[in-house]
């Protein structure tokens, strides 16, 4: 994703070293098949729980097979401590980095989820979380299930992808440049654009269901797997603290509705959630105290937006 916006003392996103498809397409490296490919996450991620969404909304749970690391990770970064004997079952491997190793010996950049691993050769495909969840809808269309939705209409591209760059800049990663942020500057000006953007939507949603079209599509789950992050975590432990997501009543009867939609709110762990950033980010929070609020019921009260189109 870009970062050709920033100044000094803004925080940066790494680039996603490992972009290769996996194509439904004669003559492709990777091609589309059932049972060969591993989707790892952490429950924890935002961008980790976009890719479990997408694939819950198409029915793919039986065609690519899903890791969950612990949220804690260590030195080595994310690990399968979840697993008997600390070791995924599928892969085989204690650390999603010896997946990373295998696909290129001597990398030594980040490790991230969502990663995609190819379970024979054991070698990462891709940790291009914005194409992952692209590819799901446009590449495995043969595997998905007879009422999927189509989360990325043809008709709708060029203005769910113009909501997404907005979306990403200024409130998927506009909450780290704010958490994240090198000085007083760069964290005021993360903050103005992400509440800024964020009253944009609230208006955008006060008269319409979703953000683009009268569907579920795309910009829906990369908004909403901030959203869902936003009072737990965000709010406090990031600074981004003018208003919490419950204050806003298009966006908290939004968020509501989407969470309450089969695929979102069963993915949505909010354990997972709190102990990873409270816990691993030990410059914001030293104390590695997690906090016990908010209370989640919240989430499934009535969002009374049936009658919005």
């Amino acid at each position: 994703m870009p970062n050709d916006d920033l100044v000094a003392g803004d925080y940066k996103r790494s680039a996603n070293h490992f972009d290769a498809r996996i194509l439904d397409e004669p003559g492709a490296r990777w091609p589309v098949e059932a049972d060969r490919y591993r989707l790892v996450v952490s429950l924890a991620c935002p961008w980790a729980n976009r890719a479990i969404i997408v694939r819950h909304l198409l029915g793919l749970q039986d065609v690519i097979s899903l890791a969950v690391t612990d949220p804690i990770q260590d030195e080595r970064s994310w690990r399968f401590t979840l697993d008997p004997d600390d070791r995924d079952p599928v892969l085989g491997i204690k650390y999603l980095s010896e997946a990373y190793y295998a696909a290129e010996p001597g990398y030594d950049g980040g490790i991230s989820v969502p990663a995609i691993v190819d379970v024979p050769s054991g070698r990462l495909v891709s940790n291009d979380y914005p194409q992952i969840t692209l590819d799901f809808s446009t590449q495995w269309t043969k595997f998905q299930k007879a009422d999927a939705p189509d989360l990325y209409p043809d008709h709708l591209r060029a203005e769910i992808d113009e909501i997404n760059d907005l979306v990403f800049r200024n409130i998927n990663n506009g909450v780290y440049r704010a958490g994240f942020a090198k000085d007083q500057e760069a964290y005021s000006r993360a903050y103005r654009r992400l509440f800024d953007t964020l009253d944009v939507l609230e208006q955008r949603l006060t008269i319409h269901r979703y953000l683009v079209g009268p569907t579920i599509t795309e910009a829906d789950i990369r908004l909403f797997t901030t959203l869902a992050r936003f009072d737990a975590v965000y709010h406090g432990h990031f600074k981004c603290n003018k208003r919490k997501l419950t204050e806003y009543p298009a966006l908290w009867a939004y968020a509501r509705d989407l969470f309450q939609t089969p695929g979102f709110g069963e993915n949505t762990d909010f354990d997972h959630i709190k102990r990873h950033y409270y816990q691993v980010h030990t410059n914001l929070n030293p104390s590695r105290i997690v906090p016990d609020g908010p209370d989640p019921a919240g989430w499934t009260t009535p969002h009374h937006r049936g009658h919005l189109s």
